[in-house]
């Protein structure tokens, strides 16, 4: 194996030690929440979790047997209209006051945290990558852990501030200003 497919082997691994965390994290968590909602985001979550793990295990495959990046792992895809979904749901069904559960919030801001994390780990690697498959894997990724990091944001802004998110979300104006 080359250099380049060595140094791809090791951010794979522990990429994939990262999504695993991040998957074994949603699962928990989703047990743990008492909001129903807040268990479909992280159901959803948990579910992007498994792609991402697929694709590294399919990346890693392909340098092993063909010491080069491929492009079979853009065949695997993460569905963002799910948790967008969940979302419009969350708008349709609970247009009344939410009192937020701290245990919600605590597993928010860790979940939070986690994506924040996992976004920095791919930008590091990012800025190194050689290989034009590998760079564009490291911003999908890194394009799909934000979209995870905003989703819990958006999730956390809802429970503890649902008028705010109404407002965000319904680009509602404030009549006479």
């Amino acid at each position: 194996m080359n250099e380049s497919a060595s140094s791809s082997m090791t951010m794979l691994e522990a990429a994939l030690n990262l999504e695993e965390k991040g998957k074994a994290y949603y699962e928990r968590a989703a047990l743990d929440v008492r909001s129903p909602l807040g268990r479909e985001m992280l159901d959803a979550l948990m579910r992007e979790e498994i792609v991402h793990m697929d694709r590294i295990r399919l990346i890693a495959g392909a340098l092993k047997a063909e010491h080069a990046w491929t492009a079979q792992w853009k065949n695997l895809d993460v569905d963002r209209n799910e948790v967008n979904a969940i979302f419009n749901k969350m708008a349709r069904e609970h247009k009344t006051m939410i009192r937020a559960e701290a245990s919600d919030l605590d597993v928010l801001k860790f979940g939070i945290d986690l994506e924040l994390e996992s976004i920095a780990f791919y930008e590091d690697y990012l800025k190194r990558a050689l290989d034009p498959q590998e760079k564009e894997f490291l911003s999908r990724i890194i394009g799909e852990e934000r979209g995870h990091h905003a989703s819990l944001m958006d999730m956390q802004l809802f429970l503890t501030n649902p008028q705010a998110w109404y407002s965000e979300h319904e680009h509602s104006s404030l009549d006479g200003a």
